[in-house]
This record gives structure tokens, sequence and C-alpha cells, in this order.
């Protein structure tokens, strides 16, 4: 469960990933299933420094006690996946973020996220449509 918040029966349990391991979930969402040495090498590369393979290999046995991501122990190197795909992840820190933040407020958090960087013309059409098709959505179910 996301660690100081209350559990909710729409919102299945994801402890909040730390920036390191946002990092190691980024390169497995991008890469796909993924050694510790492929990890350490792709952070070593992000980061432009060192990274020791213990870092990372604690790091990892840290993510599967979390639940962030499996490792096949059948194959070696072990080949580690996440649990869980971007989106979804992605879709349960935004509902937390929304909850613990904003107490649940769509409008709140939405009249941040649009103020605190300026989004492109692309990105406001994208919205656009998502929001009518939420619209559409609603009415169709209004009218049932």
């Amino acid at each position: 469960m996301v660690r100081g918040a209350t559990r909710r029966a729409d919102k299945p349990d994801l402890p909040r990933p730390t920036d390191a391991e946002m990092a190691i979930l980024r390169i497995l969402w991008r890469d796909g299933a993924s050694t510790v040495r492929h990890i350490r090498g792709e952070l070593e590369s992000a980061r432009g420094t060192a990274v020791g393979h213990t870092t990372a290999l604690k790091l990892v046995q840290i993510m599967c006690d979390k639940g962030l991501i499996d490792r096949d122990e059948a194959s070696r190197p072990q080949v580690l996946r996440p649990r869980l795909p971007e989106h979804e992840t992605q879709r349960l820190m935004v509902r937390d973020l929304l909850h613990r933040v904003f107490g649940g407020s769509t409008r709140k958090l939405m009249l941040q996220l649009l103020g605190v960087k300026q989004a492109s013309a692309a990105e406001i059409r994208e919205v656009e449509n998502l929001l009518d098709r939420i619209e559409k959505d609603r009415t169709r179910k209004d009218r049932r």
C-alpha cells in the first residue's frame, strides 16, 4: 500500500517508488526485461557517474520486496520486469496524489498541473479531446 495512505477499495496496493526506483522502472519500461548489469549501465549513463553493482543490486532487491518489480529466479543472470505497466503505475500514483494532496478534487489537481508548466498546443488539444470523450460518456450514461 502507498506509505501513509489509507486503504481504498478501488485502489490496489502500490508502494510509492523513490526517485532511484523510478529511474529503474523507467529503464525497465523502456527496454523491457533486463538484468542488474544492464540497469546499472543505464543508470551510470543517465547520471554520468559510477553506480556500484551492490548498490544497483540492493535497489533491485528492495523493489522486489516492495512488489514494484518481479525477478525470474530460474534464469542466470536474473531477469527483472516491472510488476505493472507504466500507464497503470502512473494512474495509481496520480490517484494517490489526487487523494493525498488535493483531497480528491480533480479540479484543484488539473489547475495546478496546467499552472506549473506551459502546455504545448498539441497537449492542450489532447486534453480537450479527453474532456470531450468524458463528456460524451457522461451524456450517454445520463440518458440511461
